[in-house]
């Protein structure tokens, strides 16, 4: 899964305008242009789509926890230079205020049946050894899972 089906997931999840994507990116840290973000959303097939780098996906994902949950105190979060799919699970974890037991159930829904150490082992460090890697397909169904509960049309 690339950093910019994630992008074209969420902005139809959420049914962000570009103006909305703009501002997302500006609370990250980044400021972007309209034509960019519009290279960014482009099918591969389009001469003018761009590749979005880990780098920018975290300026993004990083805006949405604070525009959804709001501004922490203390230090701004830190755009991470590389992105694992455990990584963008996280963070959309954050943004969107869910629980383990809500992640679960609504996977359930799309057949995907995890138990909660399962869960867990991708949120640990990559350091410790119950850490597993998230696979893309457990990533796009929870994708599709929250395409469903934000956007049920």
């Amino acid at each position: 899964m690339t950093n910019n089906d994630i992008l074209r997931s969420l902005r139809y999840t959420f049914d962000f305008g570009d103006d909305k994507m703009i501002a997302l990116f500006g609370l990250g840290g980044k400021i972007v242009t309209r034509a960019e973000v519009s290279n960014w959303l482009k099918r591969e097939e389009d001469p003018d789509y761009k590749g979005i780098f880990d780098k920018d996906l975290a300026y993004f994902l990083n805006g949405l926890i604070i525009d959804r949950r709001g501004k922490r105190e203390g230090v701004e979060p830190v755009a991470e230079k590389t992105l694992t799919n455990n990584m963008i699970f996280q963070k959309l974890k954050i943004a969107l205020n869910m629980k383990d037991e809500e992640i679960l159930e609504i996977l359930a829904k799309v057949n995907v049946n995890i138990s909660k150490h399962e869960l867990s082992a991708f949120f640990r460090k990559p350091t410790q050894d119950q850490y597993r890697l998230l696979k893309d397909q457990i990533l796009r169904n929870f994708l599709r899972v929250i395409q469903m509960k934000f956007r049920p049309d």
